[in-house]
């Protein structure tokens, strides 16, 4: 036993040792400090890197952040091991800087970053560099950089060009987040990330961008102003990113259609080109794209028919086509296979009924169906899509009440039905859908009482329920029980809204941002408004609020996006004209305000002070108002010249002045359009002097209305250069000139209105024939010439057949002719006034269905073109009071869409066509003194004209007059109407008969009967 436990006790030792090896062998592997004979030891951080970034540290802001941020930054220790820094290869070089969402804030970027040079990854996003400008050198050295994101960290200026350099890069974000929130009749809530809409980059040449980083999977540059690439970025993409995957140029003020170049980017996963100005149609060749899951391209200008085929695509995920107002098509049948979350063609021209099939959509999130050509019954189908959490719907034609099948939908965060026929009350149960944040039930036939069981919805944020048949008592002391609520509108029902009975403490009353009371039938400025200090728009008009304005109001609201305090009967500010306030959107129009006009603070985009008693305009106003788009005075007690700080270093887009009492001559500076005028109305005011002729190239008006002055002199020839204009106004002046077919060349005119002048000469008569686009209007609908002293014929049958928006409807054209207001979510409404169906109207809007000619009160000879009846668009015709004769053209029958025709006092002769009397939409005739005979078509039509419409036509007979017809007036008609209609019977004859027999008739008609009928 002895000798057994000698020889053993050295084999335990030994085994022992190899043991404690092992393990220390394994532990070194573990540590990454041991390796076999072909590795070699970690290098630790090299001092240059750890230097960058320790400077590029102390150029950040020392906040909680920042300490929370660089807490393991320390000198002495190695920079790899640091928080968001990563050194990849083992040579202590770093390759990775993650420092994204750290709310670090620095007045610039370090140029010490750039001696990283071995860096991969950069991501700086979601953090605050003050607005500075990125550096414009540097970039260039991070040539092994794939990942680039410097997105909503409040950079300002140009992209630096060194990023052009970067050829490996598969992943650029320059982007800036933003967040926009629908609220229908007040517009969209837009929100930056960054909390500052005045940082943004701005790249001009984005073709040169891009054109070496042919390695591109991903491109994010939202918010990035790409405004100076025309159209040409669409073929930048498509030549130079062959692999990109993610395309995202949102909110990137970017032009034109989308190019047939993009279809060779077949990779192509997500599109996003949200809130730009595209135009054109969505083309078919995006349903090939067989990985495209996200379409987003809401808030374009968008037009054309959207192939079906496009919603059957089986991976597409996403696809929001919302407000392309030109957009138009309708949903085709799903199937299972459809993989939709999120389907959205609100906004749109969308028609037709609305899919039981919709119910496939399995995996549906959001339904976005707010176009107002949706008809029929809600499919209750849709009542089976659980997963939804946003339901919208619209349509004019939809019929009955809010249906049963929302109760299903318990999921739901957004229900809105606006803009719909559907009627009844709202139901109970909407108070059970306790998810819900947005609740919009607008502009339809709801009635009854808000229903109480709505203050059960304790998450509601949004409640808007304007434009119904509500009634009832509203107190807005209820609202207490709705803690999450930011926006309310309830405007323009039949309710009563009062502060409420216990108005003692707002204590526990919601922080309310967006507050629609318009024709609430209040009396008072509402007093729970004093302890409001979030309010960023407020809708008080249509009501009859009186007095001033509280000083509180002004004291308490230091920024508001809109405040329309219109149509009421306030009387005073109520505080000077310079205002404590920054309001965007400013509206006192028809109140009895007197005075100078008020200012607000720092910025606003539009000032509409229209029909008050305001009377004066602070001299120093336009220092106030560098960003105003929109200033609107018209119709108040303004006089004097008008001020030349208009034309100073101003922003205005869009200035009326018209209805005042202005004198002195017309600035010159205006007519230059230095500023990039758009529309100038000085309609009716006592301007004189000549008509300036100092319009220069580049000219930018859409829109010049100077009618009602004592303008002199000749049309500029310089306004050649507004290429731009659509509507030109300058009738009631004194203006003596020829007919302008020099204007033919603004192709995009749509309005000419030259009544009331002292143009003379003949009009478009020495055109030749091969020069008829010399005075061609192809895109005019309105026409007025009247009391002017035009003379000769009136124009050749060529020059009405040029009219083509008379003969053919442009589809993709706007119903209204408007402008929209930039970063105010409003529009300015062009108007006109002719004289309509024997009255003066004024149009408040022009539509493009009107088209009208009026040639009336000059002296113009000869007949009446036969050309006319190609204009079958026509609504008014006016051509009385000149010297026109021969006969009423029987092509007037081709003009189905006439409503106004009037060529009375003149010298026209033969019988009314009967074809007139089928003309079913006209309600206004005037064929009163010219010289007509026969009898007077019957039709039940023509029965509701009275006599005023035939007088002073001694040949005329039958009713409404009270001269009745005779055999022989009848027989002479007859005759009369067999002459002029016999080469059309002989036709007839020679046709039907054969040409023997009919040759014969033909002898006996044409020779026989009239020698008899003179024996």
């Amino acid at each position: 036993m002895s000798s057994l436990r000698t020889h053993t006790e050295p084999v335990l030792v030994l085994l022992l040792l190899i043991q404690t090896q092992l393990v220390v062998v394994h532990s070194l592997l573990a540590s990454g400090t041991f390796m076999n004979h072909t590795a070699v030891l970690v290098v630790p951080c090299v001092p240059d890197h750890a230097s960058a970034l320790l400077r590029l540290k102390r150029s950040f802001v020392t906040t909680n952040e920042s300490i929370t941020a660089f807490r393991s930054w320390r000198a002495g220790t190695d920079c790899c091991g640091w928080e968001g820094v990563r050194c990849r290869g083992g040579k202590g070089r770093v390759t990775s800087l993650d420092l994204s969402h750290r709310r670090l804030r620095s007045r610039a970027l370090n140029p010490s970053l750039f001696n990283l040079t071995s860096l991969e990854h950069l991501n700086l996003a979601y953090n605050d560099f003050s607005g500075s400008q990125l550096p414009s050198t540097g970039f260039e050295r991070l040539l092994k950089l794939t990942h680039l994101n410097l997105s909503t960290s409040k950079f300002d200026g140009q992209v630096p060009t060194g990023i052009r350099q970067l050829t490996s890069l598969v992943s650029l974000d320059l982007s800036t987040g933003f967040k926009i929130v629908e609220m229908l009749n007040h517009g969209f809530y837009f929100e930056i990330a960054s909390h500052n809409d005045s940082c943004r980059l701005v790249e001009p040449n984005f073709q040169t961008l891009i054109a070496k980083l042919g390695n591109l999977r991903e491109i994010k540059l939202g918010y990035v102003d790409l405004s100076g690439n025309g159209v040409h970025w669409c073929d930048a993409l498509g030549k130079s990113t062959p692999k990109i995957r993610l395309l995202s140029l949102p909110y990137c003020r970017l032009i034109g259609p989308i190019c047939p170049s993009l279809s060779s980017l077949h990779s192509l996963v997500t599109i996003d080109l949200e809130r730009n100005y595209l135009s054109g149609p969505i083309p078919d060749f995006l349903t090939n794209f067989s990985s495209l899951r996200v379409l987003q391209l809401q808030r374009n200008k968008l037009e054309g028919w959207v192939s079906p085929a496009i919603f059957l695509h089986k991976k597409l995920v996403t696809i929001n086509l919302y407000h392309n107002l030109g957009l138009y098509g309708n949903l085709p049948n799903f199937s299972t296979s459809n993989s939709f979350e999120n389907l959205v063609v609100g906004r749109t021209n969308f028609f037709g009924t609305i899919p039981s099939s919709i119910s496939n959509l399995k995996s549906l999130k959001r339904l976005g169906l707010s176009a107002y050509g949706f008809s029929g019954e809600l499919p209750f189908s849709i009542g089976k899509l659980k997963s939804l959490n946003s339901i919208e719907i619209s349509g004019t034609g939809l019929v009955g009440s809010i249906p049963l099948w929302v109760a299903n939908l318990t999921s739901l965060k957004t229900l809105q039905f606006s803009d719909c026929g559907l009627s009844g009350p709202i139901p109970s149960f909407i108070g059970d859908l306790t998810k819900l944040e947005t609740l919009f039930l607008c502009n339809c036939s709801f009635s009854g009482k808000i229903p109480s069981h709505i203050s059960n919805l304790t998450q509601l944020q949004i409640l808007s329920l304007y434009e119904n048949n509500l009634f009832g008592k509203v107190e807005i002391t209820s609202l207490r029980k709705l803690p999450q609520l930011y926006a309310f509108d309830i405007s323009h029902n039949n309710l009563v809204v009062v502060n409420g009975e216990d108005n003692s403490s707002f204590a526990s009353f919601p922080k309310i941002m967006i507050l629609g009371l318009a024709g609430c039938r209040i009396y008072e400025f509402p007093s729970f408004l004093r302890y409001q200090y979030n309010i960023d728009s407020l809708d008080l008009s249509d009501n009859q609020i009186h007095g001033a304005i509280p000083k509180w109001a002004w004291e308490n609201w230091d920024e508001l996006s809109s405040l329309n305090l219109a149509n009421n009967r306030f009387t005073s500010i109520g505080y000077g004209p310079l205002l404590p306030s920054s309001i965007e959107v400013f509206d006192l129009s028809n109140n009895m305000f007197q005075g100078p006009i008020p200012i607000p603070r720092d910025t606003a985009s539009a000032l509409i002070y229209t029909r008050n008693k305001f009377s004066s305009i602070p001299s120093n106003f336009t220092s106030h108002l560098s960003d105003v788009t929109l200033l609107m005075v018209s119709e108040n007690n303004f006089s004097g010249n008008i001020p030349s700080s208009f034309c100073g270093p101003t922003s205005i887009q869009l200035l009326d002045l018209s209805y005042n009492s202005f004198n002195g001559s017309l600035p010159h500076c205006l007519m230059e359009n230095a500023n990039g005028m758009v529309s100038l109305n000085l309609k009716d005011n006592e301007l004189h002097g000549k008509f300036p002729d100092s319009f220069t190239e580049g000219c930018s008006f859409e829109a010049l209305d100077l009618s009602g002055n004592l303008i002199e002199g000749q049309l500029p020839r310089s306004l050649f250069a507004c290429k731009n204009l659509q509507i030109l106004d300058v009738g009631k002046n004194l203006i003596l000139d020829s007919f302008p077919c020099w204007m033919s060349s603004l192709h995009r005119l749509e309005v000419l209105v030259l009544k009331s002048n002292k143009l003379f000469g003949h009009v478009a008569q020495s055109i030749g024939e091969e020069n008829t686009s010399s005075c061609a209007f192809p895109s005019v609908r309105i026409v007025d010439l009247s009391s002017n002293n035009f003379s000769g014929p009136l124009p050749q049958d060529w020059w009405f057949k040029k009219l083509k928006s008379m003969i053919l409807r442009d589809s993709n054209s706007s119903l209204i002719m408007d402008y929209g207001v930039p970063q105010t979510g409003t529009s300015y409404t062009y108007t006109t006034a002719i004289t309509y169906k024997g009255h003066d109207t004024t149009f408040s809007e022009i539509l493009r269905t009107l088209v009208f000619i009026d040639v009336s009160n000059n002296a113009f000879s000869g007949e009446i073109p036969e050309a006319i009846g190609e204009l079958v668009l026509l609504h008014g015709l006016n051509m009385s009071h000149n010297f026109l004769n021969g006969t009423i053209p029987s092509q007037v029958r081709r003009l189905n869409q006439l409503e106004a025709l009037d060529i009375s006092s003149n010298e026209l002769s033969g019988v009314i066509p009967h074809e007139i009397a089928s003309l079913d939409f006209l309600t206004m005739l005037n064929l009163s003194y010219n010289k007509l005979e026969g009898k007077i078509p019957e039709s039940p039509h023509f029965l509701t004209f009275s006599n005023n419409s035939f007088l002073g036509n001694d040949g005329l007979c039958g009713s409404p007059l009270s001269k009745e017809c005779s055999n022989a007036t009848t027989t002479n008609v007859a005759q009369h109407t067999w002459e002029e209609n016999y080469v059309d019977i002989m036709l007839f004859l020679l046709t039907g008969l054969g040409f023997g027999v009919g040759f014969a008739v033909v002898i006996v008609v044409t020779w026989v009967l009239p020698c008899r009928k003179r024996s």
